[in-house]
């Protein structure tokens, strides 16, 4: 019996996608970027994501199919990230998915974002149940042992900002273009990484949790010194500023991963594995540093391919395959949700009001 034939949307940020997914093989993945729409702002406008979700949502699906060669009604189920994210967006996908799904009456399934990254390993590697799993994007940052399709423990996260988000910040403070990981990271390959001293925030505490806000205010007094100092910025201290920063954050990140792992071994599992995944995952510096800690301990290490850390539906549809395998379906009460924990057993790491734990 042939895998099922799976759509998957995608909508919680400023990525509008679609893909079809048969079991591992991925027949299409389109996404459509919204970084014109916001660059002159700086960072991601919601209302102006959520207007080009809806414009762009069935766009989006039409070409997948056809990239796929199939038809509408040749789909089995519709799987579509429920959150969490930025409300307007995750509502249109989920919106849309529900349409589809009672037109064609077939299984609607609500999908973690986050479980989607998570599992991406699995679609792309095979990895067997349980690996160690370093989340690492614009708005998450958290290690998980992944036990299962809706089984995660987490070890630690950031207790303020996520990497990505930081280096969104510090390309904005250095006048770099948006998105700030791959301008931060260009910008660091002519760079001194040792010209200023960053500090690396919670290494003299035990345990996995990470903190990252603190490297943005260094950058920004380091940087304004600078400009006291000699009355503008040029160059040599933007590439310099990057690869201080970037050096920061890669050094915090393999010190905790080496906690993690030590945790997640002490568990025995049959075949070591720990994986990367989310829009920093695309940083190569931050890849090798993970990639010789695994060296030394004889774990294998695995990276998605670059089009698969940033935000696609290709993982939602595949997590929702999972979850149909196993019998969980959503309904027409589907909601979308802003926040929404994977380790929901786990103390709240950032907020806990009436939308709940962000993490």
């Amino acid at each position: 019996m042939n895998d099922p034939l799976i759509l998957g949307l995608e909508s919680s940020c400023d990525d509008t996608a679609a893909a079809v997914l048969r079991g591992r093989q991925i027949l299409s993945s389109v996404v459509m970027g919204q970084a014109e729409l916001h660059a002159a702002f700086g960072g991601v406008v919601p209302e102006i994501a959520a207007r080009a979700h809806a414009e762009k949502l069935d766009l989006a699906i039409e070409q997948a199919l056809t990239d796929a060669g199939v038809m509408l009604r040749d789909i089995d189920a519709v799987a579509v990230t429920a959150g969490p994210g930025l409300i307007g967006g995750v509502l249109s996908g989920v919106m849309m998915a529900k349409g589809l799904a009672a037109g064609l009456g077939k299984p609607l399934i609500g999908v973690n974002h986050l479980a989607g990254h998570a599992l991406t390993p699995r679609l792309t590697d095979g990895l067997a149940f349980p690996y160690l799993m370093l989340l690492v994007s614009g708005g998450h940052c958290q290690f998980l042992i992944v036990r299962g399709p809706q089984e995660f423990t987490r070890l630690g996260g950031t207790i303020d900002d996520a990497p990505g988000e930081a280096f969104d910040k510090t390309a904005r403070l250095l006048g770099l273009p948006q998105p700030g990981g791959p301008s931060v990271e260009q910008a660091a390959l002519s760079g001194d990484e040792k010209r200023f001293r960053f500090p690396r925030p919670l290494l003299d505490r035990p345990g996995c949790d990470l903190s990252f806000s603190g490297l943005k205010t260094a950058l920004l007094r380091m940087r304004d010194q600078i400009v006291a100092d000699q009355g503008g910025l040029y160059e040599q201290d933007r590439a310099d500023l990057s690869a201080g920063f970037q050096a920061a954050v890669r050094d915090v990140l393999a010190e905790k991963t080496r906690r993690a792992l030590a945790l997640y071994l002490a568990d025995a599992p049959e075949a070591p594995a720990i994986a990367i995944a989310g829009g920093v995952a695309a940083n190569t510096a931050i890849r090798g540093a993970l990639q010789a800690i695994c060296d030394e301990r004889g774990v294998r290490f695995t990276a998605p391919p670059l089009a698969l850390c940033t935000d696609n539906a290709a993982m939602i549809a595949y997590a929702g395959g999972e979850l149909l395998a196993l019998g969980e379906l959503s309904d027409m009460a589907l909601t979308a949700r802003p926040r929404w924990p994977l380790d929901r057993n786990a103390a709240p790491l950032l907020g806990s009001g009436k939308k709940g734990a962000k993490a």
